[in-house]
């Protein structure tokens, strides 16, 4: 991770930069091995998911933990690289899968934060409104919702149906070797807890 709970490193630039430049690259359209609770999709879209950090979440979280974000090279060195994120990210709001689409315009929100790219907003309110809105994910549905009010936009027919108790009931049931799929080459810290 070299991102986390809106916390940036010294390494996130650079991931961010690599992230950016492979989004095009084929071999991004694999499938991933799916983590309990993760987003469905290709790598594409779990990368354009992970670009969507360069927010001014961050500089509220480092401002209330004592780091003003100015004096803060990580987060001035991330708000530099905002525009090359995000022309990295929109060439991929009209992809053919529906997920990468959704993971696309997701990743947009954050980086409209930045004074050079808030021009762009109304090209992306009516993906925020569809797609978005309109996705089966309540993570996608909450946060263009949130973002369609925060930018002044109407929401009204627009309803988060959140249910986190749908994604965490206790009484679900358990992943074994029959439900939960082939087995991955590579072994999860959970697998070695005995």
């Amino acid at each position: 991770m070299v991102h986390h709970q809106n916390t940036l490193y010294e390494a996130t630039v650079p991931a961010a930069l690599y992230v950016a430049a492979i989004l095009g690259d084929p071999r991004t359209c694999l499938p991933v091995d799916e983590q309990p609770n993760g987003f469905p999709g290709s790598l594409r879209a779990a990368l354009l998911g992970w670009l969507g950090a360069a927010s001014d979440e961050t500089a509220v979280t480092g401002r209330r933990i004592g780091f003003p974000p100015e004096e803060y090279p990580p987060f001035v060195q991330t708000c530099q690289i905002r525009p090359l994120l995000y022309s990295a990210v929109v060439a991929f709001l009209e992809d053919p899968d529906p997920h990468v689409r959704e993971a696309a315009v997701a990743a947009c929100i954050p980086l409209l934060d930045d004074t050079r790219l808030k021009h762009h907003r109304e090209k992306l309110v009516p993906l925020l409104r569809d797609p978005l809105a309109a996705s089966e994910l309540w993570q996608y549905r909450e946060r263009a919702i949130e973002t369609l009010e925060a930018w002044g936009e109407d929401i009204t027919g627009l309803q988060v149906k959140r249910d986190a108790f749908a994604v965490c009931d206790p009484q679900g049931p358990t992943p074994t070797a029959t439900t939960a799929g082939p087995r991955s080459p590579w072994v999860r810290v959970d697998d070695l807890l005995f």
